[in-house]
């Protein structure tokens, strides 16, 4: 059996009865100022802590825990836990043990913002046998861990894309040329023997070879550039003349397929560091994206914002729109819901936004089109940061 260690403050408390009153008032005064100590620590602390009773009311919750959850000054006493965080009560309730144990958990918050939070629970203990039962609850922000280890799953993911990459390119490529080649030879001889029927419809055959030859280079080549980019060479560069020129470059493909372009792209638009020609590769598989999920008469709305620290860009198509379960593939390699696409034009444009700093976010439904918002940082904020840090 385990014997129980006293500490000097038991030990006093245990001859609280025969203590007078000036040992009694200093006994307070060191009780408040170990609370005042203990009170500080867990306001330092960046992992909220909450005590729970076993019906999840809260008794106790640091300054961690409000701003985890959202609520100002002291909300969180006597709330219910699993009314703030929904679905937590059934699952930590029937894994909760004895003293020394623990349970984990993890959850996604959306208020005040987007975060995941990692909760550990432990049964408190010292309290009195029959009693109700008290938790130790600690939550933990692990969005950056989640996001670098998804960063560095992807990160390995592309590498081991761009060692298999290069050896099917490498395969691919001199079979390809013999093929153009030969092909090229084909035609040439068809030509010398007239115009027969079957000589014209060799001639059909050999052209589609050679359309279905040059696909699969271009197949190549996107893929090597989606994984291979190369690194932006940045310049002071205004977003809406590179757009203003993608526009223009497009302007007879919009009007043939009867779609309306609606773009307010204000000339005052802060500079950003940019590679203008890879912008423009960004700008081109956006709006080329946008175009072919448009039947004629409808419309692409491109529309432009800052605030202290970015440049957005954002582009609203009238299309079918995109199933929920599909938003999470879109940017996979060779992911894409349009008939003979290859996609990796949304792979290509995430690459290029994160070699500049910046973000690209979706937002579609079915039935009512799709909004991508692209992220650039400004060129003074850019400059700001470097300073600062």
């Amino acid at each position: 059996m385990a014997v129980k260690k006293h500490t000097p403050l038991d030990r006093v408390l245990g001859r609280l009865d025969t203590l007078d009153p000036v040992n009694l008032a200093n006994l307070v005064q060191r009780l408040a100022k170990e609370r005042a100590l203990f009170e500080q620590i867990f306001k330092t602390l960046q992992e909220g802590v909450l005590v729970i009773s076993s019906d999840g009311v809260i008794e106790y919750a640091n300054a961690a825990a409000h701003r985890l959850v959202g609520m100002a000054g002291d909300g969180l006493a006597g709330q219910t836990l699993w009314r703030l965080i929904p679905g937590l009560r059934p699952s930590l309730l029937d894994d909760a043990g004895p003293e020394g144990t623990f349970v984990t958990r993890e959850f996604e918050l959306s208020y005040p913002e987007q975060r995941t939070v990692r909760l550990y629970m432990v049964p408190i203990p010292g309290d009195e046998p029959g009693g109700e039962r008290r938790f130790a609850v600690i939550l933990a922000d692990v969005t950056s861990d989640r996001q670098s280890t998804e960063q560095r799953i992807e990160d390995e993911r592309t590498s081991s894309i761009l060692l298999l990459a290069a050896g099917v390119a490498h395969e691919l490529g001199n079979p390809l040329n013999s093929l153009t080649i030969h092909l090229q030879l084909m035609e040439r001889r068809l030509k010398k023997l007239g115009k027969g029927p079957d000589a014209k419809a060799l001639s059909e055959s050999v052209g589609v070879c050679r359309e279905e030859v040059a696909r699969l280079d271009g197949i190549i080549t996107h893929f090597l550039e989606a994984i291979r980019p190369t690194p932006p060479d940045l310049a002071e560069t205004n977003l809406t003349d590179v757009l203003a020129e993608v526009l223009k470059f497009q302007k007879r493909e919009f009007e043939d397929r009867g779609i309306a372009v609606e773009a307010e792209t204000p000339e005052s638009l802060p500079p950003v560091m940019a590679d203008r020609n890879q912008v423009k590769q960004v700008f081109f598989n956006i709006t080329k994206n946008a175009m072919e999920a448009m039947q004629p008469g409808g419309k692409l709305k491109i529309r432009t914002r800052a605030d202290d620290d970015s440049v957005y860009l954002l582009f609203g198509d009238s299309g079918s729109g995109i199933r929920h379960e599909d938003l999470v593939k879109l940017f996979q390699p060779y992911y894409t819901t349009k008939a003979g696409g290859h996609g990796l034009g949304l792979m290509i444009v995430k690459r290029i936004m994160r070699l500049h700093g910046g973000q690209v976010g979706i937002e579609s439904r079915e039935g009512m089109g799709t909004i991508i918002t692209l992220q650039f940082p400004r060129k003074d904020r850019r400059i700001r940061m470097l300073v600062g840090g």
